[in-house]
């Protein structure tokens, strides 16, 4: 309730830290959250033990409500997902991970950085637009997830020139 109540009175911020293999479950949780098809908590540690990975979160107390998360290969990179805790949605926190991110990424040396987003998901579109990404491909019929009711939906590839 104090957590809540600092929040909306604006005495509080969010943590933005490195994320590791101990946030696998609560990542798994809030993508399920977030998209069609979540990945599971066996998914993200995995994901959180590889050394090619760059990944980042944000805490309210000890409560995850959002996480970027992106692969590296050599100077190009791709933002496999960033996901923001529904609550939490609209106050700028995926911005401050994605800054954070391409803050990071920048000192690893990456040059080009890609990600894929549903077309459908305006708010996550204009993010990326803020960010200076551009569509570089689509992916028709992309998203979609088993026993999903709702129609296929394609996916855009963005790019970034970070150097």
């Amino acid at each position: 309730m104090k957590a809540r109540l600092a929040t909306l009175f604006g005495r509080a911020a969010p943590r933005l830290s490195a994320a590791g293999p101990a946030d696998a479950d609560a990542m798994a949780e809030l993508h399920a959250k977030a998209f069609r098809r979540g990945w599971s908590a066996e998914e993200f540690e995995r994901l959180l033990v590889d050394t090619g990975i760059v990944a980042h979160r944000a805490t309210f107390g000890r409560i995850l409500i959002g996480f970027s998360i992106t692969r590296v290969a050599a100077d190009e990179a791709e933002i496999l997902s960033i996901a923001v805790e529904p609550s939490w949605r609209g106050r700028g926190l995926g911005g401050r991970l994605l800054d954070l991110q391409l803050r990071r990424l920048a000192t690893l040396g990456v040059a080009r950085l890609f990600l894929e987003v549903d077309e459908g998901n305006t708010a996550a579109r204009r993010l990326y637009a803020r960010a200076h990404f551009h569509e570089v491909g689509r992916r028709v019929a992309y998203y979609h997830a088993a026993g999903d009711p709702r129609p296929p939906s394609n996916a855009l590839v963005l790019r970034r020139d970070l150097a």
